[in-house]
């Protein structure tokens, strides 16, 4: 059964950055693109390298949706749903992701 997890407060994630959180043993990368209350999470991993470094991505926009580039290889992960612009075989797992009363969660 899936449920809620806190993880920090939106505050303390810098616009435009990531940051990495345990949740269930998973590492999750949680990204607030903008100076609003929009969070998005993926897996941490990047599936190329079994690197633990999503969450230290650039964020971009392409084509109307949002992407976090691998800090390795530069491989692009589309934040809403884990797709690999480079290679769809090699998405990345999509956590729901809100903000409630000020504090980031995650659904896992």
């Amino acid at each position: 059964m899936s449920q809620w997890n806190t993880i920090c407060k939106i505050d303390d994630i810098v616009p435009a950055t990531g940051v990495c959180a345990l949740v269930n043993g998973k590492q999750v990368a949680v990204f607030r693109p903008r100076h609003d209350d929009q969070v998005f999470a993926i897996s941490n991993i990047d599936p190329f390298f079994e690197a633990s470094v999503l969450s230290r991505g650039i964020i971009a926009e392409h084509q109307g949706d949002l992407w976090v580039a691998s800090p390795l290889k530069k491989q692009r992960f589309r934040l809403r749903d884990g797709l690999c612009m480079e290679d769809e075989s090699r998405s990345v797992a999509h956590f729901d992701a809100r903000v409630k009363e000020g504090e980031v969660q995650i659904k896992a």
